[in-house]
């Protein structure tokens, strides 16, 4: 059960591979499990098992377009409610949704996580908090480079060939372009201790 009538709302957002999960994952430590609700945007694309592989690796995952962005709002609203929701579980090597979700119960905060959620007109004012993760290019490349073949089963050519097709173009588009409605930046991501130990407090203070 909520145990809130008015949960705290926290966007988390910055480019493929800045940091964003580790800073989700720093304030779901120390705020606690328990309190918090955690929706990753990334569990919201749309399910194309019906495509065939051709028309897949032609799809621009980093529009939002690709992106189910209703479904999360549609839950977050739910969440908000003292309702609980099913979280939608996606394949990544195979492009699809698959039939099982987790469910995800009310809580006294509630964290969105994901590239594109600044990007969304209909999502941003359901925010009390919105922070961005600011970190060099070159070092969300590697990172990226990194995930993609050791968890996504992914050939160094065919990321390569994504981040310079979709993933640098629509993060100078879109991503880039929506720091400016954050109300925290923080640099460096996870490891800007300083910037994380403010960002924890001020939720513990609007907690209170």
């Amino acid at each position: 059960m909520q145990d809130s009538p008015n949960p705290l709302i926290i966007g988390i957002a910055g480019g493929s591979g800045s940091g964003k999960t580790t800073v989700a994952q720093e304030i779901l430590n120390r705020v606690g499990p328990e309190r918090i609700a955690y929706l990753p945007h990334d569990a919201y694309y749309k399910d194309l098992s019906g495509l065939p592989p051709v028309q897949k690796a032609d799809v621009n995952f980093d529009h939002p377009n690709s992106l189910e962005t209703e479904l999360l709002i549609e839950h977050v609203k739910l969440l908000k409610s003292g309702q609980p929701v099913e979280l939608p579980i996606y394949d990544f090597s195979t492009h699809s949704r698959t039939t099982r979700s987790i469910p995800i119960f009310p809580h006294r905060v509630i964290i969105v996580e994901g590239i594109l959620i600044y990007a969304e007109p209909a999502l941003r004012p359901l925010f009390d908090i919105k922070i961005f993760v600011d970190t060099d290019s070159d070092l969300r490349f590697i990172r990226r480079l990194q995930r993609d073949i050791t968890e996504r089963g992914r050939t160094p050519d065919s990321v390569i060939k994504q981040y310079l097709k979709t993933v640098r173009p629509m993060h100078l588009e879109f991503v880039e372009s929506s720091k400016r409605y954050a109300d925290i930046i923080i640099p460096e991501g996870g490891h800007n201790a300083a910037a994380l130990d403010m960002v924890v407090a001020r939720i513990e203070e609007m907690l209170r």
